[in-house]
């Protein structure tokens, strides 16, 4: 009973949350012009308790969540539990160019999963989470030559991105040794769209671009523990994602729109019509990069957890529109620790997790400036956030809770550049599901 009362629980904050993702589906998750550029915003496979920790997790093993970003972290799962995973986020962003400032408030959901052993050595998770998210919706206005004052303003807006539904399996070689692989379904739309409109009424060009998505994603990963003396032990992480062409379809194409009159019962109203057309198709023109990531941990007596990662993606070599030389390479450092003054103390402050970490990433996208191709915006963020035990239905559950600044500083000076505040969190249920109860 307990069992079917915690399962129900779950997929009722679930379905909560992934109705406010679908119904929010009219206002993206992200606001940023940079999302114009490539595949958009990355995810990086970051959960809650991850992100407080400046996103580190190569060489993170915990029995309390579900860890992604190395698959063979799924060995550290309790042997009597059955881990379930969500989270979401609220962002403002702040933007400035040119002296000119903005604000965009989103709210996205971030994640769903779950987690549970299959045998000793063996174990399995599957789960939803976002690759990438593309967002935006800006305009420029600027006098026509020799028009008598006529002006032409550009829109742009852009949605959409890619998801992946994964499955994964861990397997512990040894007591200190596992190895895992996530296998995804990679799918997703992008919606881009630029006009020119003339004050004057003249006619509209529109160019619009939807690029669809159904494939796949190889992820595998390797961590080692070795035990220094009874209270520390240091884990050594390795990760891999496979990069390959993605199987995709691109349709693009241009519409001349132009005002004409239309004679109605109430008078003469203006409307406006297609006046020329064309369209054309691509095929698999796009791609996502070979990923290597390392990191390495330091556990001290389940208390304290210190981890540095790397992270390195291969973009240069990806093509774009069928093009290569449109990427860089992008590298990400981060830094992240974990507190537990006392796991069985009688304080609740005692009991609590305390994290705190940084990151330092490139882009991996290069922007139009001034007709030349340069390096997008860098980002740096700062990142704290606690891990709140919780008693629900008589079993172990945590609330995360992280908030982040990010800092996005372009390339060249007065470009746009954003300041980030994040707040995520991450609910994760543990129900002791294969306990054998012993009955007098």
């Amino acid at each position: 009973m307990l069992r079917n009362r915690a399962l129900i629980s779950a997929l009722f904050a679930a379905g909560v949350l992934t109705a406010g993702a679908q119904s929010s589906d009219s206002s993206p998750s992200t606001n940023s012009p940079y999302t114009r550029y490539g595949l958009g915003d990355l995810s990086d496979m970051v959960f809650t308790n991850n992100a407080a920790m400046g996103g580190v997790g190569y060489a993170l093993r915990t029995s309390e969540h579900i860890n992604p970003m190395n698959p063979a972290s799924y060995t550290s799962v309790d042997s009597l539990s059955f881990m379930f995973d969500v989270g979401m986020t609220l962002k403002s962003s702040n933007y400035q160019e040119a002296g000119v400032k903005s604000n965009a408030k989103n709210s996205s959901f971030d994640y769903i999963a779950a987690q549970f052993r299959l045998h000793p050595r063996l174990a399995i998770a599957v789960g939803y989470i976002p690759y990438s998210t593309v967002g935006y919706s800006f305009s420029r206005s600027a006098e026509i030559e020799n028009s008598g004052g006529v002006t032409n303003t550009n829109t742009f807006f852009g949605e959409g991105g890619t998801q992946q539904i994964l499955g994964g399996l861990g397997f512990k070689i040894l007591d200190n040794l596992s190895i895992g692989a996530n296998i995804s379904y990679l799918y997703g739309t992008f919606d881009y769209q630029s006009a020119a409109i003339p004050s004057n009424g003249g006619d509209r060009t529109v160019v619009y671009n939807t690029l669809s998505v159904k494939s796949y994603k190889a992820d595998f990963g390797l961590q080692y523990t070795h035990q220094i003396n009874k209270n520390n032990s240091l884990t050594l992480g390795l990760a891999y994602s496979m990069g390959h062409q993605l199987n995709c379809t691109d349709t693009y194409g241009t519409q001349v729109i132009g005002r004409s009159e239309e004679t109605t019962s109430s008078g003469i109203t203006d409307s406006y019509v297609v006046l020329q057309s064309s369209e054309s198709y691509a095929r698999d023109g796009y791609g996502i990069p070979h990923v290597f990531g390392g990191g390495l941990a330091w556990n001290y007596s389940k208390k304290l957890t210190v981890e540095a990662d790397y992270t390195l993606q291969k973009w240069s070599s990806v093509k774009y529109n069928n093009r290569t030389g449109m990427y860089k390479d992008r590298s990400k450092v981060a830094f992240g620790a974990e507190y537990l003054p006392n796991e069985i103390g009688r304080s609740y402050l005692a009991r609590m997790k305390y994290r705190v970490g940084a990151y330092y990433s490139t882009p991996y996208v290069k922007v139009p400036y001034q007709g030349n191709m340069i390096d997008g915006a860098t980002e740096f963020g700062v990142s704290a956030g606690f891990g709140l035990p919780l008693q629900l239905y008589q079993r172990n559950s945590i609330l995360s809770i992280t908030g982040q600044y990010v800092r996005v500083k372009p390339s060249v000076t007065g470009m746009l550049s954003e300041n980030r505040f994040v707040i995520k969190l991450g609910l994760t249920f543990n129900e002791r599901w294969f306990m054998k109860w012993r009955v007098n």
